[in-house]
Formats: structure tokens, C-alpha cells, sequence
């Protein structure tokens, strides 16, 4: 296997990975709000969560799938089982191939960047030398995807098994807590999307990189 600065910028397992995430992201996302319309509260027994402002609102038909509880309980567990295959595929990618130098945020590495990079963007001052596949911004991103993805399938574990996993829903204290850092995770992750989307506009080379695989760098 060639060390990861002799690769193309995105192997093909990497795309395979990315592109899968698209549509598992969508399903989960969708079930899990029609899992919420069952019960749009987020406080134990219908009391008001005091951090929660949207307590009784039902999210729209369209952004929902499994027309009903069973029904999207089954999608959303179904396809988080290959969400969570899919990370951890992932994340043993990294490890084994040295993929995580190039694409994980290291503090010592990219935390400067990180700020100089975003103060590029908010026009502040002028844009950093990039050095490596991505910048110091993007490696927070991307990394910061990584832990909201496991955050979500440890909180969906403890929703989906209450008292199988007892353990795992005391440590996000209890079952209605772990209900809204599940629907917080759910929030922040479309927050990520949104920003990815805004990265890649800034940055089109990446999107055709994440199809083609890029040119393989000259050594």
C-alpha cells in the first residue's frame, strides 16, 4: 500500500464510504423525525423541556418517512446498523492506511490554520498557504462529523435499548435526555451539511476529486 502523500487525494474506498453516507444519513434522518411526530415532546411524561422551544411541533409529511411509528422504527434501526458498519469500516480505514494524517484534525497541526482559514473566509484577512489535502478548517469539519456520527449511534443505541444498555442511557442521563441529544445530534449534523456543501462550493475541486478519485500526485 503507498504511503497516503503518494495517493490519489481520495482512494476509492474513501468515495465508497462517503457516497454511502448519503443516502443513509437521508433515511435515518427522515424515519427518525417520523419517530419524533409520534411524540413531538422532549420532556418525561409531556412535561416541557426547558431547553427544547419546538415542544409539540410536528416536523412537515415531507421530511418524514414510515408513515407511522413501527414503521419508521424499522427503517431508522434497519439502516443505522449500516450507518454504524460504515463507520466503523471507516474509521479502520483511516488507522490501517495512514489516511488519518491527511484528513483528521491534529490541535498541534491545524488548530492556527483552522482560525487563520476562517478568517479567510469571513474576509477578514487574506487566505493561508493550504499544506495537504485539506486545510486546518476542514480537517475540523470533517472531524467533528466523525464524533457527531458515533455520538449518534451510542444515543441511538440507548433509546433503542433502554435497559439492555442501562449503562450507556445513564451516561447520557436517562432516556429523555438521550432523546434530545439524539434529536441535538440529528440538528447538528444537518448544520454540517449544510456546511460541507458551502466548503465544497468554495473549494469545486474536491467534488470532482470525490468522483474521479483526483490525480494521482507526481513522486
Amino acid at each position: 500500500m503507498h504511503p497516503p502523500e503518494q495517493r490519489r487525494p481520495q482512494p476509492w474506498p474513501i468515495r465508497l464510504m462517503h457516497w454511502a453516507n448519503v443516502p443513509l444519513l437521508a433515511i435515518l434522518a427522515a424515519s427518525g423525525l417520523q419517530i419524533l411526530a409520534a411524540y413531538p415532546r422532549m420532556g418525561p411524561r409531556g412535561h416541557a423541556y426547558a431547553l427544547y422551544p419546538f415542544q409539540g411541533a410536528v416536523p412537515p409529511s415531507w421530511l418524514r418517512l414510515g408513515d407511522w411509528l413501527a414503521g419508521a422504527r424499522a427503517w431508522h434501526f434497519a439502516f443505522g446498523w449500516f450507518l454504524a458498519l460504515n463507520g466503523v469500516v471507516y474509521v479502520l480505514y483511516l488507522a490501517f492506511s495512514g489516511e488519518w494524517r491527511r484528513r483528521l484534525f491534529l490541535p498541534h497541526r491545524d488548530a492556527r490554520d483552522a482560525v487563520a482559514t476562517l478568517a479567510y473566509y469571513l474576509r477578514i484577512r487574506p487566505a493561508p498557504a493550504q499544506v495537504g489535502l485539506y486545510n486546518g478548517l476542514q480537517r475540523l469539519a470533517y472531524t467533528s462529523a466523525l464524533v457527531l456520527g458515533a455520538l449518534s449511534v451510542l444515543s441511538g443505541l440507548a433509546l433503542h435499548k433502554p435497559v439492555q444498555l442501562r449503562w450507556l442511557t445513564s451516561l447520557f442521563g436517562g432516556y429523555d435526555p438521550a432523546r434530545a441529544v439524539h434529536l441535538l445530534l440529528l440538528a447538528l449534523l444537518a448544520f454540517f451539511t449544510v456546511g460541507h456543501v458551502v466548503l465544497v462550493a468554495l473549494h469545486p475541486r474536491t467534488l470532482g476529486e470525490m468522483v474521479t478519485g483526483g490525480r494521482k500526485p507526481h513522486v
